[in-house]
């Protein structure tokens, strides 16, 4: 199947709007249910993406849901999934079933999660929290008293809660205040009523000063007197530089060595992640993961036709293209406070120029969308090629934003 459809992701937030987990579905384009074969590829290609046999859980803290039926749930490839960091949905009348129900009290005690859709609220019981894990819940706005008195059992039950769909603020907000643990949907995509303009911090005006004098190409003994004025930005780039991840054979031990050794464009290329690290503060932590998974995206399916500088560029655009939400600032602003490419410009105005069908392709994945074959296609990538790099994208967002 992943040689044929398209992978989609909704994140899943926590009232904190952290994302803690992500649905991974096949995109579909009619009403039809998936088939079992459809639902065992997507856990066989989910799993060997994501679980590598040397570094093991490549998602770190993250867990993925994923919907089951029940001639699926003793497929073998389950057995590649870490049962910690997954949870298969499933419809709570299917437990009708004996043999069904066997299956899944089995899974349970094996540690996999379980989430019950079109479950009946009404019937909570003890036993209840033996079958699931988790527990799909409708919030409607409507009788918040009785809906209350039930998710009050659920938490009784030592269930948890995953509320969809919650298609406004204000739900989001009752939710939370009601008790549920998790929200799935587009919700973080959607601007709140009344958010005030923040602007930059003093430490995003620093790393924009940086980027410009990157893009100037200035003197690293230039470069290295503005570092200095922050001995955060400084640890960060020393720490960075270390790493084991980067490789760089000896320890560096000053600033002028870790630009020397960096380079300017993966220098550029690390301040414009900084750049959107520094700046949850007021939003949400899942742009920040959005921006970066889509920056990381957008660059993998470019990096092919167009090669590894310009794929760079794309990861530029694909991380800016959430920047005015993250610094709360109009898109006009910020391309104003800092130089950029005609090309990236283009990518971020319209989604036009030679990046923008990358990005607007990565944003795309985002959601259930005929865009993402139509411009898959018109850039010449297989839906295997979209759905590795998606992915990809996902395990290597885990990597940089783990703190």
């Amino acid at each position: 199947m992943h040689q044929t459809n398209f992978l989609v992701r909704e994140p899943l937030l926590d009232p904190k709007q952290k994302v803690v987990g992500y649905e991974l579905t096949w995109q579909q384009q009619d009403s039809s249910a998936p088939t079992r074969a459809q639902l065992e590829d997507l856990v066989g290609f989910v799993a060997g993406q994501v679980n590598d046999d040397g570094q093991g859980w490549l998602l770190r803290d993250k867990i993925l849901f994923l919907q089951a039926v029940p001639e699926m749930l003793s497929t073998d490839a389950l057995y590649n999934m870490p049962p910690e960091h997954t949870v298969l949905s499933i419809r709570a009348p299917m437990l009708a079933n004996a043999d069904t129900l066997a299956a899944v009290q089995g899974l349970r005690a094996g540690g996999v999660g379980i989430l019950l859709r079109d479950a009946d609220l009404a019937r909570v019981g003890s036993r209840l929290g033996t079958i699931a894990s988790f527990v799909e819940v409708k919030f409607t706005g409507a009788d918040v008293a009785s809906q209350a008195r039930h998710y009050a059992a659920l938490k009784a039950a030592n269930l948890r809660m995953v509320g969809r769909p919650v298609a406004t603020w204000n739900d989001f907000d009752a939710c939370a205040a009601l008790g549920l643990d998790a929200f799935v949907g587009k919700l973080h995509l959607t601007p709140r009523p009344g958010s005030a303009v923040q602007g930059m911090n003093p430490a995003q005006a620093l790393i924009m000063q940086l980027m410009q004098m990157v893009s100037a190409n200035a003197d690293v003994k230039n470069l290295e007197d503005v570092l200095r004025r922050d001995a955060a930005l400084s640890y960060q780039l020393m720490r960075y530089i270390n790493s084991a991840g980067f490789g760089a054979g000896r320890e560096i031990t000053s600033l002028r060595q870790a630009i020397t050794m960096l380079g300017y464009e993966p220098l550029y290329r690390w301040l414009t992640l900084l750049l959107a690290t520094a700046s949850t503060n007021g939003y949400s932590p899942v742009l920040l993961e959005t921006a970066v998974v889509r920056g990381r995206l957008a660059e993998l399916l470019g990096l092919k036709a167009l090669g590894k500088a310009d794929a760079e560029n794309i990861f530029v655009a694909g991380m800016f293209s959430l920047l005015d939400r993250l610094l709360g600032m109009p898109m006009e602003e910020v391309l104003a406070g800092i130089q950029l490419s005609d090309d990236v410009v283009a990518a971020l105005m319209t989604r036009s120029g030679k990046y923008g069908p990358y990005l607007a392709l990565a944003e795309a994945c985002e959601l259930n969308s005929n865009l993402v074959a139509s411009l898959a296609s018109s850039l010449n990538l297989s839906p295997a090629d979209v759905n590795k790099a998606h992915l990809e994208a996902l395990a290597w967002t885990q990597s940089v934003t783990a703190s």
